[in-house]
């Protein structure tokens, strides 16, 4: 029951996205086309899963087994640009097209708050009233959560395809649009709840 609690809260009841908001800055900024969207949503997916299972395994066998809790953002942040870095040279290598596609935001990824989120509240051994007991569900969080916020860019960028070929109001058209749609999207997520 926890395993399918952990799935299910991670992808839509606690969506960092759209919940929780965290990692708006890539949620706008590269949902424009649904191609993009989809390749920074498996950058994510990667980056967040890999850090989640490192930062647990560090956290609990070196920074709180010998007092080093003070360290947990520090190191975290090390671990998921150096987890970026990998993942960015990988798709220049095998798809420079999408690489020019994610432009800024794919070295951003280093800083997004979703990912530094997973990792700090998986130390917690809590993440929102589903406890994290093992490794396996720590990783199994860090996959879903990649999900989630996978979803919200892919359901993002097709609705932004969409209503920018209607024909809107000209204060409506580009970010304006784009922010009431993300409102109408949360809202919508909240449901879960």
């Amino acid at each position: 029951m926890n395993i399918f609690t952990i799935i299910i809260g991670a992808v839509f009841v606690n969506n960092f996205i759209l919940v929780k908001f965290l990692g708006i800055c890539p949620f706008l900024g590269v949902s424009k086309k649904t191609d993009s969207a989809l390749g920074m949503g498996v950058a994510v997916i990667f980056v967040m899963t890999l850090a989640s299972l490192i930062t647990y395994v560090l956290d609990k066998w070196l920074l709180s087994a010998y007092g080093l809790e003070f360290l947990q953002t520090i190191v975290f942040i090390f671990v998921i640009a150096a987890l970026v870095q990998i993942v960015e040279m990988i798709i220049k290598k095998i798809s420079p097209t999408l690489y020019n596609a994610l432009g800024v935001y794919l070295p951003l990824i280093t800083t997004n708050c979703a990912i530094l989120g997973v990792a700090l509240l998986l130390v917690t051994g809590e993440v929102y009233g589903v406890m994290i007991n093992n490794l396996f569900e720590a990783v199994l969080y860090g996959l879903f959560a990649g999900v989630g916020f996978t979803l919200a860019l892919f359901l993002m960028s097709g609705l932004r395809q969409k209503v920018d070929s209607l024909p809107l109001p000209k204060v409506l058209k580009g970010f304006p649009i784009t922010l009431i749609t993300a409102s109408l999207m949360a809202m919508a997520f909240a449901v879960f709840a």
